[in-house]
């Protein structure tokens, strides 16, 4: 049953897998050379909202671990999938990742933060977790497929969870993956932020 804010509680498995699959629609730009930094810089100058997630490539190992692989940044219609085992953060994007006054919205960041930490350091800010930000829609299934479909009504596919994000070609299905990961996020954060707007 739908609570007062319109969205479930807990959201039952055969409800999600009923709806639709849906990927991000926009332009999938790929990172892996510094002369690729220009298209993110331009695209991402005056944006004040962003989807944000990481990759990386899953260890089987106890004890082992390997470093994030990847970096996402999405605007509403432009994914920047940045490969961090061929490219180093530069300053601009660092100074996004620490600036408030651009919202970066994610899902459980202080994984992606602490493994972004060990790469490079810096001071996080400006960064909402949606599992926290959702609890005062009466929302409690709180992982990124299950808040999908939940709050935009579709369902994403989670194939290429445990891929290999090291490897030398990231496959299509990887990067449309990766680049609706953030994009949901956004998207999410932006529906529940209007709702509030309009109850209030």
């Amino acid at each position: 049953m739908m609570n007062d804010n319109g969205y479930y509680a807990n959201i039952e498995d055969e409800y999600v897998r009923s709806l639709p699959v849906i990927s991000f629609p926009g332009i999938i730009h790929i990172i892996d050379h510094y002369a690729d930094f220009e298209k993110v810089k331009s695209g991402l100058l005056h944006e004040t909202l962003l989807g944000f997630d990481t990759e990386t490539k899953p260890c089987f190992k106890k004890g082992h671990y390997h470093p994030v692989a990847l970096l996402q940044l999405s605007t509403r219609d432009q994914a920047f999938l940045i490969r961090l085992n061929k490219v180093q953060l530069p300053e601009f994007i660092l100074d996004i990742l620490e600036d408030k006054t651009v919202t970066k919205v994610g899902v459980a960041l202080k994984d992606d933060l602490n493994g972004l930490n060990k790469i490079v350091p810096f001071e996080p800010d400006g960064f909402i977790d949606l599992q926290q930000f959702v609890k005062q829609f009466g929302i409690e299934d709180n992982g990124l497929k299950k808040l999908t479909a939940n709050i935009l009504r579709f369902r994403i596919s989670k194939k290429s969870q445990t891929s290999n994000w090291e490897q030398e070609e990231l496959t299509r299905e990887q990067l449309e993956y990766a680049a609706t990961d953030a994009w949901v996020c956004r998207q999410m954060y932006e529906v529940l932020s209007n709702n509030h707007q309009n109850k209030t």
